[in-house]
């Protein structure tokens, strides 16, 4: 014997705890947006460190393999770069 299942479906003037829904999807979206500007702060930070990190390798002299170095020294220019742009991209999106 199967279990009837019932489903409640919200009606226009629902509202939870008092709020009401536009009200609640607007601090959604607000909180989705703010976290957004969190993930690409965490793009960024990575990016600044591994272009640190690549500038490390790059000159480190003859420890590395000389493949190594060269590649190190242009993801550390790369990366630099490409952090700054997402980070000034980043806060004027916030602004």
């Amino acid at each position: 014997m199967s279990a009837t299942h019932l489903v409640v479906l919200p009606t226009a003037n629902d509202t939870k705890g008092g709020e009401p829904i536009s009200h609640r999807i607007l601090r959604l979206q607000a909180e989705a947006k703010s976290l957004a500007h969190e993930h690409v702060e965490q793009l960024r930070a990575a990016l600044a460190d591994v272009a640190r990190l690549s500038g490390e390798i790059s000159d480190g002299g003859e420890a590395y393999p000389v493949g190594a170095r060269e590649l190190a020294r242009r993801l550390a220019e790369e990366a630099g770069h490409q952090a700054l742009t997402l980070g000034a991209i980043n806060d004027r999106a916030v602004n």
